[in-house]
């Protein structure tokens, strides 16, 4: 009589060609559903809307000091309508920009946050530095700080 070894069993073409199928099909619904490149441009868009909400929250700090005005260095400062970047006087030529660093640090915030990812943000010093932000007075008088994302077209906060 003859009895067949377990070792000697192996598997066919057709079930190998099977099983690795599944694991190319299985492999490829995750890489889809992890997408990476996704999920960092997702983190770099979470990371600028928490920096407009410290940006925010700082300057409403500021103001529920000094019953509701902006005081940078001891003279009252006044949000523009328009979005205007924050960013040092020497970092724009122009001088389109909105110096906050004076009225937020070090009392608010130890260090002004910048965009992860826009060309040209960057802090050096409380005197040198462009944080790649917007930040405006709406329609309403609410304060607004807005960012360029990349999963949508403007992060926008508003306090």
């Amino acid at each position: 009589m003859f009895h067949q070894k377990w070792y000697l069993r192996s598997f066919t073409l057709i079930e190998v060609l099977v099983v690795i199928g599944i694991i190319a099909t299985l492999s490829a619904v995750a890489l889809v559903a992890v997408n990476p490149a996704r999920q960092f441009k997702l983190a770099r868009d979470t990371q600028r809307s928490a920096n407009l909400t410290s940006l925010l929250n700082a300057l409403h700090q500021n103001l529920s000091e000094h019953r509701g005005l902006l005081v940078c260095d001891g003279a009252n400062v006044t949000i523009p309508s328009q979005p205007t970047f924050v960013a040092s006087a020497s970092s724009t030529p122009s001088g389109s920009a909105m110096d906050l660093a004076d009225c937020l640090m070090p009392d608010y915030l130890p260090v002004l946050p910048f965009d992860p990812s826009h060309y040209g943000a960057y802090y050096h010093a409380i005197h040198d530095y462009n944080t790649g932000y917007q930040i405006f007075t709406d329609n309403t008088g609410r304060l607004t700080a807005s960012a360029t994302g990349e999963l949508s077209a403007t992060i926008f906060e508003t306090r």
